[in-house]
């Protein structure tokens, strides 16, 4: 694979490594730097990746793999999950405020899901990956991620529930 190709199909997903990175780990550099060492990881093995059917979950898996192995490093003692990637135009200070409000609450109800959970609905519902690719990220069955992602999406629907409705009668 050349340089134009390899930049062709590993450049685009770019931004899909760095949200998965940043979802597993504390801080945007952390995650600035795992996809760094990730596309030269790729670069450096860039003939053989040519002989993968799906580069994309290739790339996303060894995001993962990277992002775990530095959970377990002893430099990773002060990571959590944090994740926003929303953009916003000129709107009411007030409907800023509330948006942040729904994001943290957001953030906290997906931070209080098991680590399965978590991955699952960031690949789902924030990547929008289909289920045989988070299957293969993952590797898990299918049905394993369905029901996780189910049960995620519920938890998170009666928690969300419960504070919207909070003193309502």
């Amino acid at each position: 694979m050349n340089q134009s190709d390899f930049l062709k199909v590993v450049l685009p997903l770019k931004d899909k490594v760095f949200r998965f990175a940043k979802r597993l780990l504390i801080s945007t550099e952390e995650a600035e730097d795992a996809t760094q060492e990730l596309f030269f990881k790729l670069w450096r093995n860039k003939e053989q990746i040519a002989d993968y059917k799906n580069i994309e979950a290739f790339a996303m898996t060894m995001t993962k793999n990277y992002c775990y192995d530095r959970l377990k490093s002893k430099q990773a003692s002060n990571i959590r999950l944090v994740h926003s990637n929303y953009k916003e135009k000129e709107t009411s200070l007030e409907k800023k405020i509330e948006f942040i409000d729904t994001i943290d609450i957001m953030h906290s109800l997906i931070e209080s899901l098991p680590e399965q959970q978590k991955l699952i609905i960031q690949l789902r519902d924030i990547e929008q990956y289909e289920y045989h690719e988070i299957c293969h990220i993952l590797d898990m069955k299918p049905t394993a991620v369905r029901a996780g992602l189910s049960r995620a999406r519920k938890k998170i629907r009666e928690q969300l529930t419960k504070q919207y409705n909070y003193g309502v009668s």
